[in-house]
């Protein structure tokens, strides 16, 4: 077999997608690799396509029990014998698995970096032929990163005990140029293949909001999703509890996760959002990582991240299967106080020394600048989040709350140069706050115990709206007319650009129009039951085909988007197949699968086109067909072409 059978045979598909070919084509030449690719663009096929093709067994380096456990489970579902390594194995079960590995049972293992220079590991290695390792997610190695993991660093140190060295690939979703130079140095790739296929995900829609009231904002968007799955995260175990409680009051299928909760209840709740029993998880950013789970709808950040890398990668769990999906970002500004918190009580690892740690505080103080401004600008939020990784391109992507919001040019000078001209003449300094209280005339406590009621400027902006305010004072400092320290408790001083302003220099924004409300729809208008999945899907027909999706993952005992995702069930609605043939045609159906599950898709679709449930599937336009067009290509061409045709119908 070549790698465009084993693609099809054991993962459904016809076609690469972009950047796995040359990736996995550079792995087969014995090339070292470091694929960048966002989430949800394939990057597991990358390496598990020719870990089948190679001689020996392929390892893959994971950093979570909860990655591997899924990783594995996809594979055995279609047919590849794999197997995990990592401390949820009782002893027994872990000595059985490292005989079998010995054996040549397994093409693909998964293992935690801690396992790797243990003695039972490296002594069942030294008997077999390692063709690969494989490092996921590894950002995980970078002091830089995210998500270091002191661990990691233990890769090159066992790589280095191999008689033989393998080929090393390595594959993250989200890196910097930092990120990416620790991979490579400490990986010691040599003469790597290095690809980035781009961070856009054009399925998400981003969404900023500045909510008064955090909670009824979720609880006005969970009413038109309720049949959707979706993540809501929370900076703090507290607003976790708090979130979950309230959900769970209102009637929806919610469950948690945070770091203060047994073992046994993150596992039990985990697996119940994967396998489709709850359908809304609220967490704090220690769930996540490696959920493959691809029916994810939305992603909701009930407070602001601490990163762009962060957000970007929590945000990405939502529409792995391609469908539209949505990524929104509740804003408030003790959101920045939190996280400043946090970052202050950071500790260094073992492997930091007291410089380093403290030059990874400062990077994360400025990193928690730039999500501040991702929360405020009103450019294009792709293009901001694209940009902090270095991927320039329009500054309209027509699917973002800021794209999509009517916005005009206003002169805001006066209130820029009142703002401006009372941190000038305060006293003290002051936080952001204090300031915009002190220009709109509050009379609170604090305004008056800090006599800021007798700043020059104290009420020179009392008929402009608090939240015009924050946005002008956030104008400022993002432009250099201000500027925001990085202590513990931020406060507004004047910025090398405050005299341009105070000696008259014209300030303009772009501000939102003020749009007429509109009519809530009456319930019966309101479509609850399924996600948008385009217009030529009967959801008469997904319906009944997820049904039977759950039932059978029942079954199996295996997450439902296991057996197919969502995009291949929408799939099989447009094309309804009627034979074996048909089937195979489906994007995500292989031979294995088709087996093992497609005979019961087939019944079904054939069940309800006879009895009239759903409607005939319309004639196609006149137009060449994938026979006819398969007659005009020849060898090698007429299988390419072929992949072509049938991928241009996904």
């Amino acid at each position: 077999m070549d790698k465009y059978d084993i693609l099809k045979k054991y993962f459904g598909y016809d076609s690469f997608r972009p950047g796995q070919e040359t990736l996995v084509d550079a792995i087969l030449e014995g090339r070292d690799t470091l694929g960048i690719m966002p989430t949800g663009a394939g990057k597991s096929l990358c390496y598990q396509v020719p870990a089948l093709l190679m001689p020996g067994i392929t390892l893959v380096i994971s950093p979570l029990i909860s990655l591997m456990k899924d990783q594995v489970t996809t594979l055995n579902q279609a047919g590849i014998h794999a197997a995990y390594l990592n401390s949820s194995l009782t002893q027994g079960q872990y000595l059985i698995a490292l005989r079998n590995m010995r054996r040549g049972q397994y093409k693909i293992v998964y293992v935690a970096p801690e396992r790797l220079l243990t003695e039972s590991f490296q002594e069942a290695v030294r008997g077999i032929t390692l063709s690969m390792v494989s490092v996921d997610e590894a950002h995980c190695i970078s002091q830089w990163g995210q998500d270091f993991r002191p661990s990691y660093l233990k890769i090159h140190d066992f790589i280095e005990t191999l008689p033989v060295r393998p080929v090393i690939s390595a594959f993250t979703a989200t890196a910097t140029r930092e990120v990416r130079e620790d991979i490579l140095a400490l990986l010691d790739l040599r003469d790597p293949v290095t690809l980035t296929t781009g961070f856009d995900r054009k399925n998400l829609k981003f969404i900023v909001q500045h909510p008064r009231d955090k909670m009824k904002t979720v609880l006005e968007y969970l009413k038109d999703h309720e049949q959707e799955c979706g993540i809501i995260y929370c900076l703090t175990r507290k607003t976790v509890e708090e979130v979950c409680e309230r959900l769970q009051r209102e009637g929806y299928s919610a469950t948690r996760y945070h770091a203060g909760l047994s073992d046994r209840e993150r596992q039990q709740n985990q697996e119940a959002f994967i396998y489709d029993q709850k359908q809304i998880m609220v967490a704090t950013n220690a769930f996540g990582m490696g959920i493959d789970k691809s029916n994810i709808r939305y992603v909701i950040h009930y407070n602001m991240p601490k990163n762009i890398e962060s957000y970007y990668q929590e945000a990405g769990r939502a529409g792995r299967d391609g469908l539209p999906s949505e990524c929104i970002l509740l804003y408030a500004g003790q959101d920045v106080i939190t996280n400043q918190f946090f970052i202050e009580k950071m500790e260094g690892s073992e492997a930091m020394d007291d410089e380093t740690a403290r030059q990874v505080q400062e990077r994360e103080r400025e990193r928690l600048k730039k999500m501040t401004f991702y929360c405020t600008t009103n450019e294009c939020l792709r293009a901001y989040i694209l940009g902090y990784f270095g991927e320039y391109g329009s500054n309209y992507c027509g699917n973002c709350s800021n794209c999509l919001t009517q916005f005009e040019e206003s002169d805001v000078t006066g209130i820029a140069a009142n703002l401006v001209g009372c941190v000038r003449e305060s006293r003290w300094t002051y936080g952001m706050t204090m300031i915009i209280d002190t220009v709109h005339g509050s009379k609170n406590a604090k305004v008056l115990r800090g006599r800021m009621n007798e700043n020059p400027y104290y009420g020179s902006c009392e008929e402009v709206p608090l939240y015009q305010l924050r946005q002008v004072m956030n104008h400022l400092i993002l432009n250099g007319y201000l500027q925001l320290t990085d202590d513990n408790y931020p406060v507004v001083r004047l910025a090398e650009r405050s005299g341009e302003l105070l000696e008259g220099k014209t300030v303009t924004m772009k501000v939102a129009k003020e749009q007429p409300k509109e009519k809530r729809k009456p319930e019966k208008e309101k479509n609850r039951k399924l996600p948008k999945m385009g217009q030529d899907v009967d959801p008469e027909l997904f319906a009944q085909l997820r049904e039977l999706r759950l039932e059978m993952a029942r079954k199996e005992k295996v997450p439902p988007y296991i057996i197919f995702s969502d995009k291949t069930l929408a799939q099989m609605c447009t094309l309804r197949p009627r034979t074996r043939a048909q089937m195979l045609e489906v994007s995500g159906v292989g031979e294995f699968k088709y087996e093992k599950y497609g005979e019961q898709f087939l019944q079904k679709i054939r069940e309800l086109s006879a009895d009239g449930t759903i409607p005939e599937k319309p004639e196609p336009p006149e137009e060449t067909s994938v026979g006819e067009a398969e007659e005009n290509i020849s060898g090698q061409e007429k299988k390419s072409g072929k992949r072509a045709v049938k991928q241009s119908l996904s």
